[in-house]
């Protein structure tokens, strides 16, 4: 099998980004590192590939992007200005929408490389699996060209993470409605991607600190679609039929609070006085209710410009962060005391 530029960057003992240099002629590495990697090359009759050479006169300048679902919002919303930055860099960009099935995202994976991209977008944390041999694809991807995570985190050579840090966001967000003297919150979820796991350790640990009882009767997951609001609805009303007792609730998205303000005026409660409610993404739907819903801005602009920034930094053969992490900020709107 033919070697990739990962394989002669461990080889040399050096990074991606230094040979990717050394490939397009830097005048910026180091006279006896250029010699380790040009002796590498020449023993293993290396011959790189046209996109492998980042952003040398070779470069096909087209990035893969692959989302699961482009109805989703967030997902939605992410490659927007993913390939509005690419586009304004002088980019272009293939998109694919995988579905979650791990089958069809490595499938989607092959085909997007064939297309003889510079680099992917991972968008979305469902990419990342808490299995490390359900992360094999991404490995593979990565030996190949640099691999790009958005709101997700994996440590592997040529793979760049760039996140919100959900589980500390969710905390303040839990703490501020324990502070606002709610001890009774139900914690609502539909997901369990890298994400949806910090967010959840998230409100598990506000629990913690606060002293409050074992909060596992009050954690819920959603496996419905998050478009299907009277769904959610009826969710939360089959838990409180169950004798659960709940004056606050915390959504890990901006979808699952907007059913738990219709299940709060279908039951004459109160808002924020019986019921208070948090979400999560700061999307639009917070204001398609009243009232309008205090929710957790994961600044996805930002971290999709710095994805962008990181993105070409690594293809002009620059050492780039392998991981770029934000602070989330909790929007204080109507549903929240």
């Amino acid at each position: 099998m033919a070697l990739t530029i990962y394989d002669i960057s461990k080889k040399a003992g050096v990074s991606i980004a230094t040979v990717s240099r050394v490939l397009n002629g830097s005048d910026s590495v180091k006279a006896a590192t250029k010699e380790k990697v040009l002796r590498v090359i020449e023993e293993y009759d290396y011959k790189p590939n046209a996109y492998a050479r980042g952003m040398g006169l070779h470069s096909l300048r087209t990035i893969g992007i692959l989302c699961a679902d482009s109805s989703d919002l967030y997902l939605a919303k992410a490659v927007y200005f993913l390939e509005r930055e690419l586009h304004a860099s002088g980019y272009e960009s293939l998109l694919c929408c995988t579905g979650y099935d791990l089958t069809d995202r490595k499938n989607y994976i092959q085909l997007i490389l064939s297309k003889k991209v510079d680099s992917l977008i991972l968008v979305g944390s469902h990419y990342v699996s808490g299995k490390e041999e359900e992360n094999e694809y991404i490995r593979e991807a990565a030996k190949q060209v640099p691999v790009m995570l958005l709101n997700a985190s994996y440590n592997c050579p040529n793979v760049y993470s760039t996140l919100c840090n959900d589980q500390a966001a969710t905390f303040e967000a839990t703490s501020s409605l324990i502070r606002a003297g709610i001890d009774d919150l139900l914690y609502l979820y539909d997901s369990n991607s890298y994400s949806g796991t910090k967010k959840l350790q998230g409100y598990k640990e506000a629990m913690k600190r606060h002293k409050l009882p074992d909060p596992s009767s009050l954690i819920h997951y959603y496996g419905g679609r998050t478009d299907q609001i009277e769904a959610i609805t009826d969710f939360i009303q089959g838990i409180a039929d169950k004798g659960i007792t709940f004056h606050g609730i915390v959504a890990s998205d901006d979808s699952l609070a907007v059913g738990a303000v219709k299940y709060a005026k279908k039951n004459g409660l109160r808002i924020p006085q019986d019921l208070a409610i948090i979400g999560y993404n700061n999307s639009m739907l917070t204001a398609c209710t009243v009232p309008e819903i205090t929710s957790v801005d994961n600044r996805l602009e930002n971290l999709t410009l710095r994805l962008v920034q990181t993105l070409l930094g690594v293809l002009a053969g620059e050492e780039m962060p392998a991981q770029s992490v934000f602070s989330g900020k909790l929007i204080q709107r109507g549903t929240t005391p």
